[in-house]
């Protein structure tokens, strides 16, 4: 049984500076956190931090709940599946695969428990609200994992309503996909910012999960998430976004970011990353992943493009985030 409550990371050392945020020279910030790395065959290549003590991974969860919905009967594969493991930039097309999708299975937008929000991604939140858009539930970035959630439900006749319940029967089928694939018990169970119930692991258990979506056999739930996801990146997350790049320029890559600074990254053989930024920042995830993917051996042009986080002084570029790992 796990607890409600999870370990406060108070009494725990300070962790080491992942990334120094560098203005004309000078040195104004820094960003402290944890990071593993796994080497092709499992094991721990590095561990900065505390990789093994629990953390919410918020939407990095996203895949072992896309394979728990599959494991619950509902078949759902290409795009459609990735869009179960999305957190999506609320573009068109991904705001009409969900309605494709409540509506191939009776259901509304209206049956979404997502909160109403704007568009993830700056650049369509703007277009959006320049067309009159406002706040609603479908354009949530979680909606295409909502949308699949309440689909399996109408498949299996369990109740709709009450489909984010901890105890609902998707949910407690959630939380064992997500223990069985981290290799670890779920230490503690929280509540994600969509609503839906959030369980948490320790980084190792995160990076061990993706190498095992990477390297489940052919047909197997997680593997057809890992696939989905790998051949319709743009759905996992949207035409502007690092996930997006990194699965279409690397092949067979496995990348998903999470809220509150979080990342996982497997590669086809086996080798995967995982970390966290305390603070949450989101600044940081880009000189961290790509220095992370460095040291994994990923020589690409578009790690260099994941990683620029440059610090303006007007419209003059001064500075940068950058890695200190």
């Amino acid at each position: 049984m796990t607890s409600s409550i999870a370990p406060s990371p108070s009494s725990s050392p300070a962790h080491p500076v992942l990334a120094e945020v560098v203005r004309s020279g000078f040195t104004e910030g820094h960003h402290r956190g944890s990071l593993v790395v796994l080497a092709a065959d499992g094991s721990v290549e590095l561990a900065l931090g505390a990789p093994a003590a629990p953390v919410f991974p918020r939407s990095s969860n996203k895949p072992m709940q896309a394979a728990a919905i599959l494991r619950a009967g509902l078949d759902l594969s290409g795009e459609r599946l990735a869009l179960a493991a999305a957190s999506h930039s609320g573009e068109d097309f991904h705001l009409d695969l969900v309605r494709t999708m409540l509506a191939e299975h009776g259901l509304k937008p209206d049956d979404l428990q997502t909160p109403p929000d704007l568009p993830l991604d700056p650049v369509q939140a703007e277009t959006y609200l320049a067309a009159g858009g406002v706040r609603e539930p479908i354009t949530m970035n979680c909606s295409g994992k909502h949308a699949a959630m309440l689909a399996v439900c109408v498949r299996n006749g369990w109740d709709t309503a009450t489909y984010l319940d901890p105890s609902h029967p998707l949910q407690r089928l959630v939380g064992e996909v997500v223990a069985e694939s981290a290799g670890e018990p779920v230490a503690a169970l929280g509540t994600d910012g969509c609503g839906a119930p959030l369980m948490a692991i320790g980084l190792v258990g995160l990076a061990r999960a993706f190498r095992t979506f990477v390297l489940a056999e052919p047909g197997s739930a997680e593997r057809r998430v890992a696939d989905a996801m790998r051949a319709h990146p743009e759905y996992v997350a949207g035409t502007r976004r690092p996930d997006t790049w990194l699965m279409r320029e690397v092949p067979g890559t496995l990348s998903k970011m999470g809220a509150e600074a979080v990342q996982a990254v497997a590669l086809p053989d086996g080798r995967a990353l995982a970390f966290k930024i305390d603070d949450g920042s989101t600044r940081a995830l880009g000189p961290v992943l790509a220095r992370a993917l460095g040291l994994l051996g990923v020589d690409a042009p578009v790690v260099s493009r994941i990683g620029s986080a440059p610090l303006m002084g007007g419209a003059v570029e001064v500075g940068e985030i950058r890695a200190a790992f």
